[in-house]
């Protein structure tokens, strides 16, 4: 009986032993962790500190341009924005880049004499693969263009340039 009272003694100095040791290492972690939530409060100090400096220096520096911004920044094109109804006046720019790629090619084949082209036809002039996908996509957006009154959609299915006014979509009545 000794000798299983003996090994349960050993048993229990080794999980003493490995308590204490898991003890330290818990300290040192907490006084880790203390110094890492230190470093990170005076961050986002610091980035709010400095968000707020902008924000007052911004604001000093455009109080008289700010209008003028919003009225250019409302015109940038994004790609893959909405395309706006086609209104007199209204530049091309504010179109996104894909958009203003199959007006130029359309205003180009109308310059030269050529009539209304297929969406395929128009893949083609841009350097696009006539793969299915690639002109289904071409398609929608030269739909989106002609339902908008950028282009002109022929009753054959194909495009060409002009224009045409269309009614904005929730446009009220301006009396």
């Amino acid at each position: 009986m000794a000798s299983v009272l003996g090994m349960l003694e050993e048993r229990e100095t080794a999980a003493r032993v490995r308590v204490e040791g898991l003890r330290e290492e818990v300290a040192r972690l907490a006084e880790v962790l203390e110094a890492a939530e230190i470093e990170l409060d005076r961050r986002v100090i610091a980035r709010e500190e400095l968000v707020e400096a902008l924000a007052a220096s911004a604001a000093e520096t455009t109080a008289g341009t700010e209008t003028e911004e919003k009225a250019v920044l409302s015109l940038a094109p994004v790609p893959g924005s909405t395309v706006p109804p086609w209104r007199e006046g209204l530049p091309v720019t504010v179109l996104a880049p894909d958009h203003q790629c199959i007006l130029g090619v359309l205003e180009q084949q109308r310059s030269t004499g050529h009539g209304p082209l297929r969406a395929k036809e128009i893949a083609v002039e841009l350097g696009l693969d006539a793969t299915p996908a690639k002109v289904e996509g071409l398609r929608s957006k030269a739909r989106r263009l002609a339902e908008r009154g950028w282009l002109l959609l022929e009753a054959s299915g194909a495009f060409s340039a002009g224009r045409r006014p269309v009614a904005a979509p929730f446009a009220g009545s301006s009396a």
